[in-house]
């Protein structure tokens, strides 16, 4: 079988049976490596898969039906993801800071046969499930050895399953993901979308057998569940596995590892390691920058302390990745690098006329890597899609001479804090209901850590007693803990334009230097 036609089976096939293709000639390589040095070999994997495919099916679950799960990240929450592929069901990962009212509203749209949560959550986990309809709830705890989730896994037999009948047009996942206006959507992502870009990363970046890649992202999010642990399947290599992110740790495993993936927010607290030196990075051969916009001064500073040029790159919950610096050749700090292999990127003006180098305006993209639509959203999808195909991203870029891709801005108002998605419009519901506050603006302002700062300003009724720190404490009970606000402004009236729409570019403005 040739090269070409290797990818193209590889394509078209279900993402679970995709990533098999490549690590069963491997079974005694470690697929996870754990803090303590033990390990989880590719052969244990795929017993530990074929245990949670017969659980689903015992259960009821069938092609497409969605799996829920809010959980930590630990081993048997990413074999749960990956034998939620293999049973042809669709995986829906949910961040473990939502609150009650969040998980309820999307257990309540996506409407899974089975959800899994945490112990500590059961009593109100188990509550906002039942009113959606969930058929079978269970629990994990936060290292993956307890709960009954696992006692119906060891119930479970491990032979295999045979394969998976989704074919790669069918949904894998279904991420959710906000506007600026209404409530979160969910991305409906296929088999295609994701394999098609582990294919092409895996093959960009250079990834060998010899890799070793240290994974210390969240994986209820695409850069840690999708692009990190994809790519290092797909090639059968070891993963250095890290529950969570401390700098301390990640360097340690520098000297036995040679790839590192990372959002800016994690790049600055490495580079605030005096251990972080050239000696300790020479056995790494990439560190991958990503979810978040990297400063061009922490771009600078990496590559002086250690030695290596941040590989900076440009994706989204929608399509995954769409452009990348090279890995051999120029990686140009401040912008997002070019288009990867079979992914169309244009830079277009209103009425989605594509512009010429050097001309700003909104970034689309067209490509096996982009979701299908949005679930049960007909109306969403007529809005993000142009009427010759393109998908809106929301943001605002331009093409330099050498086609790197520079993003400028964010249409759409998002705000990105530690490499996580904030949509305003979620923020400024809950502060518009407060008594006393008239309206409100949540913005993005540059935070020297979290890359932004969510940060609200609010106009109040004369006289009255907003006690801004009552609110925030509020809030955190209301909302995941990097939703809430960095800190909270009253004045005595946002900026608007002459149509009346308030210019929250004048608010970022105005406190440009808050958190400096």
């Amino acid at each position: 079988m040739t090269g070409a036609t290797f990818t193209s089976a590889i394509n078209d096939s279900n993402l679970y049976d995709a990533l098999a293709s490549r690590f069963r000639s491997r079974p005694d390589v470690p697929w996870l490596i754990l803090p303590d040095n033990s390990t989880i070999t590719y052969s244990e994997l795929g017993e530990s898969t074929a245990r949670v495919v017969h659980a689903l099916r015992s259960l009821g679950v069938r092609s497409g039906d969605r799996v829920a799960a809010q959980v930590e990240k630990s081993p048997m929450a990413i074999i749960t993801y990956l034998g939620v592929l293999r049973a042809g069901a669709v995986f829906l990962p949910l961040n473990s800071a939502y609150r009650a009212d969040e998980v309820e509203y999307f257990l309540g749209d996506a409407q899974p046969t089975v959800a899994i949560g945490r112990p500590e959550d059961s009593v109100w986990f188990a509550q906002a499930a039942r009113s959606s309809g969930v058929a079978h709830v269970f629990d994990l705890d936060a290292t993956g050895t307890s709960g009954t989730w696992v006692e119906m896994l060891a119930a479970a037999p491990t032979d295999d399953p045979g394969p998976a009948t989704t074919q790669s047009n069918e949904l894998a996942a279904l991420v959710y993901t906000s506007g600026t206006t209404g409530r979160s959507k969910g991305a409906m992502i296929s088999h295609r979308n994701v394999t098609s870009n582990a294919v092409a990363l895996q093959q960009l970046w250079g990834f060998e057998e010899h890799d070793v890649l240290i994974h210390a992202l969240p994986t209820f999010h695409v850069h840690g569940l999708f692009v990190a642990l994809h790519t290092a399947m797909l090639t059968g290599i070891p993963m250095r596995f890290h529950q969570a992110f401390d700098p301390a740790a990640v360097i340690a495993d520098f000297h036995r590892s040679t790839v590192f993936m990372g959002v800016p927010t994690m790049y600055v607290r490495l580079l605030s390691r005096p251990e972080l030196v050239a000696d300790v990075c020479s056995n790494m051969r990439l560190f991958v920058s990503g979810s978040a916009p990297l400063l061009p001064e922490t771009f600078e500073a990496f590559r002086a302390k250690s030695g290596h040029t941040i590989l900076e790159r440009y994706g989204m919950t929608e399509t995954g990745m769409n452009t990348s610096n090279p890995y051999v050749g120029a990686r140009k700090g401040g912008t997002v690098g070019v288009p990867l292999p079979g992914v169309s990127v244009r830079v277009a003006a209103e009425g989605d006329r594509p512009l010429d180098v050097g001309e700003i305006g909104d970034v689309q993209v067209k490509g096996p890597n982009v979701l299908q639509g949005y679930w049960r959203r007909p109306d969403k999808n007529a809005e993000e899609f142009t009427p010759d195909g393109w998908f809106r991203t929301g943001d605002v870029g331009q093409f330099d001479a050498d086609g790197y891709l520079e993003l400028v801005g964010r249409s759409k108002d998002l705000v990105i804090s530690g490499g996580y998605n904030v949509y305003p419009k979620e923020i400024e519901l809950l502060l518009d209901e407060v008594p006393g506050v008239i309206e409100s603006a949540v913005i993005g302002v540059a935070h020297p850590d979290f890359g932004e700062g969510v940060t609200a300003v609010l106009t109040v009724r004369p006289g009255a007693d907003v006690d801004t720190a009552a609110l925030t404490a509020d809030l955190k009970s209301r909302l995941a803990a990097y939703k809430v606000p960095k800190s909270i402004h009253i004045v005595e009236e946002l900026p608007r334009n002459a149509m009346g729409k308030v210019q929250k570019n004048l608010l970022r403005d105005r406190f440009a230097n808050l958190y400096r």
